[in-house]
């Protein structure tokens, strides 16, 4: 269905079926209901020119409707592949390559991975369609891919991923979120639902990276107005909207809410090292929607604050030991703030069984049923 789609819009392009151009168009970072205005004032053929001349533009612009984005996207997926090709070329044209060179050929080649991943995805037949939404291959890339209509969804999850995470990841970061799609698919056979992949920040790639908020600060913006573009756009009575975050993500998650709010119906955190808070009502969500897991092995459990970690420093140990005493403390402060899954955070747990820090979407963890059962509000 997609490649035909593709096909169409091609053919369509060569044919002369749009003829003038729409005239002010918002600019980048525009509030999503402005945008989903502009959108609903033009024309159908005003529509069809834009997509076909202006994807770049039409594809960033949350409060467009998903499917305009998904066919602007895709009209850029060929030139985005050569553009990630020929920077290969031209680094392996400079041999012998250098650690910094070799460095960036290695994230070249995985975007490319990452890409030709997500193609596939996208053409792929059968349920459910997939939703491209934004896709940058620049530096270590950044995508935005939606599993089902989340414009037409009742329930709509989207999932921020953690520390590392890149276009080269994307595929596999797409996994984890149709693993909760299917889960909620085998709940309510008869809901349609709709998973995203919002992997659009700059991850840390390093612990010492990781160790800041500073990233997490500057995605928060982008996740506000996503949120807010599905809300506008979404066709029909209101879906009910879920942001999880895992690990890191969870706190870009956490800080957003907590910055700029987010327009969603619960928050769901996995693998937490602390979301930039001390209690759940600093997040601005309705009662009884903050939700975390931490399974009882997850190394994350050990990310204890910086001024506990100086002390142990004065005393001789090392930063993340000894690991069973950090894991038997009585005190729940982590690094970005106290624990999401104490009582004491003011939030709401559910189990996780022993799969350690990444495996929450193990078909036999609770937590996936547990992730899933929020999603669709049971």
């Amino acid at each position: 269905e997609a490649a035909d789609r593709l096909a169409e819009l091609s053919e369509a392009a060569g044919g002369g079926w749009v003829s003038t151009p729409p005239g002010w168009r918002p600019p980048p970072g525009a509030d999503p209901g402005s945008v989903s205005r502009w959108w609903a004032g033009l024309t159908p053929a005003e529509r069809r020119w834009l997509v076909l001349h202006e994807p770049a533009r039409v594809g960033r612009l949350d409060g467009v409707p998903v499917t305009a984005r998904d066919q602007a996207n895709r009209l850029l997926l060929a030139e985005q592949r050569e553009a990630l090709l020929a920077q290969e070329r031209r680094l392996l044209g400079r041999a012998p390559l250098g650690p910094l060179e070799l460095a960036r050929l290695g994230r070249v080649r995985g975007a490319l991975r990452g890409l030709d991943g997500l193609t596939e995805r996208l053409t792929a037949p059968g349920p459910p369609r997939a939703y491209l939404l934004g896709l940058d291959p620049s530096g270590d890339g950044r995508a935005i891919v939606a599993l089902g209509n989340p414009d037409r969804a009742g329930a709509v999850l989207t999932y921020v991923p953690g520390m590392t995470a890149d276009l080269a990841d994307a595929p596999g970061e797409l996994g984890r979120a149709a693993r909760v799609l299917a889960r909620c698919d085998a709940l309510a056979p008869t809901e349609e639902t709709s998973a995203v992949l919002w992997l659009d920040y700059d991850a840390p790639d390093f612990l010492h990276e990781a160790a800041w908020s500073g990233q997490a600060r500057d995605a928060g913006p982008a996740l506000h107005r996503f949120q807010e573009g599905l809300r506008v756009s979404h066709e029909g009575p209101p879906a009910r909207q879920t942001v999880l975050g895992h690990s890191y993500g969870s706190v870009v998650v956490g800080t957003a809410a907590r910055d700029h709010g987010l327009n969603a119906d619960a928050l769901v955190f996995v693998g937490s090292p602390g979301v930039g808070v001390e209690h759940a009502t600093e997040l601005r969500m309705p009662a009884g929607q903050v939700w975390s897991s931490t399974a009882p092995d997850d190394v994350i459990r050990l990310a204890r604050p910086p001024d506990e970690l100086a002390r142990r420093a004065v005393f001789g140990a090392t930063p993340l030991g000894p690991a069973a005493a950090v894991l038997d403390r009585a005190d729940h402060e982590l690094w970005f703030g106290h624990d999401p899954s104490d009582p004491g955070f003011g939030g709401r747990r559910f189990p996780s069984g022993r799969y350690g820090h990444t495996g929450y979407w193990d078909p036999a963890n609770p937590a996936l049923d547990g992730m899933a059962r929020i999603v669709l509000g049971r």
